[in-house]
């Protein structure tokens, strides 16, 4: 089959290798019908993320038809399923709670190790992001083998649109977990820092929950046009100093939540952010935390702090005075997709939430290359790339 694979940073191709197979009783093999490139595909991308490997099988975001199953899968062959990112075994201690991200069985014992050595704790599987999370193949691909598919997959109603719901793959729900993670009242005022796919979902999702205000903060003009037309007032960071600019919204306050939907790759020319990036490019850090600082800093007394962007390593001068001394709560995690699928499937056929809205671009999977470099370096115009195996390449 094809599929696009990573050999290094910046360096992605489509290869033929070779068709999975069923390994496990509980697997099922999935047709991809339509698979999208994520925000955090861009840290693999960029290489920020460890334990790639050259050939890996790259993709987070799809759905697809059933056409195979093993023995103990409750799935049928021609329904269609959109596919959880988070790998979850459904039985253990964490899944029990719901916590699906923090499954301790779908992360190989294998590669277990790795996460361990690094976070305390082994990560869960995930599909397509390196070998600290299991080495999965991902879904940017003609077929993709899905573990444990008796407990991930929802199937989808006939007559939806792939478009209506492939982002329940992750982004959907990652939006919506990031504004419940800031215990948003009715009444409050909610910044969110990164108008891309989650942070826009997050607006959304926090005036559903009750906001009656949300502060989108970003530079791309197309991306905070979209904020402002679900409703959120925009703060380009280019043109207003955003710590001055939310006191001044907020009558010297400070929004009640802030939202880091940006994480690991901080834009922008501030002298934190240039400091970060030295460190990155001369191995002496990890990430770029910039507004993850700026967000704890701008964030009201007794406040909450959500942060979904993606952080792996270490954050360096990390405002821990201002996050004991004002009293502040912070929520993170890898979204528990499954918990979320049942309610935000129903959202979307009763026409609560709009999904649509967020795709720029369609193209083959052939072309998957050329939409890594443009949605990397064309982010104002490009919000997000779906490819279709089923597609023609571009001449």
């Amino acid at each position: 089959m094809r599929a696009l694979t990573w050999h290094g940073k910046h360096d992605v191709r489509v290869d033929t290798v070779p068709d999975p197979e069923i390994i496990n009783p509980r697997d099922a093999i999935i047709r991809i019908t339509s698979t999208a490139i994520c925000g955090s595909d861009l840290h693999l991308y960029d290489g920020y993320i460890p334990t790639m490997k050259a050939g890996d099988i790259l993709g987070h975001e799809f759905m697809g038809e059933v056409v195979e199953t093993g023995a103990r899968s409750t799935l049928k062959k021609g329904q269609r399923v959109v596919v959880p990112f988070v790998i979850a075994c459904g039985s253990c201690y964490f899944c029990g709670k719901h916590q699906y991200s923090a499954c301790d069985n779908s992360n190989p014992a294998d590669n277990q190790d790795i996460s361990e050595e690094l976070w305390g704790h082994p990560a869960s599987g995930l599909f397509g992001y390196s070998h600290m999370t299991g080495g999965y193949p991902g879904g940017q691909a003609e077929y993709v083998r899905v573990p444990f598919s008796d407990v991930g997959p929802i199937v989808i109603p006939d007559g939806i649109d792939d478009e209506k719901v492939l982002f329940l793959s992750d982004i959907l729900p990652t939006g919506w977990m990031a504004a419940e993670n800031a215990d948003i009242e009715p009444g409050d005022t909610v910044a969110v820092w990164g108008c891309g796919p989650v942070g826009l979902f997050a607006v959304q999702s926090a005036f559903l929950m009750g906001a009656a205000r949300v502060i989108a903060i970003d530079h791309f003009p197309n991306r905070l046009a979209l904020a402002k037309k679900f409703g959120a007032e925009i703060l380009n960071y280019e043109d207003s100093k955003v710590y001055d600019a939310l006191m001044e919204m907020t009558g010297g306050i400070g929004p009640d939540a802030v939202i880091d939907a940006v994480g690991l790759e901080s834009h922008g020319l501030f002298a934190d952010n240039v400091l970060d990036q030295i460190k990155a490019t001369a191995f002496l850090g990890t990430e770029r935390p910039h507004v993850l600082r700026q967000a704890i800093i701008a964030c009201r007394k007794g406040g909450r702090v959500s942060v979904p962007g993606v952080y792996g390593g270490f954050v360096d001068k990390f405002p821990m005075g201002a996050f004991m001394e004002k009293g502040l709560t912070m929520k993170t995690g890898q979204t528990h997709v499954q918990h979320y699928l049942p309610g935000l499937l129903n959202a979307i056929v009763e026409g609560k939430i709009d999904t649509t809205f967020l795709i720029s671009h369609r193209m083959a999977l052939e072309d998957a290359p050329h939409g890594y470099d443009i949605f990397k370096n064309k982010q104002d115009e490009v919000t997000k790339v779906v490819l279709k195996p089923g597609l023609a390449k571009a001449a």
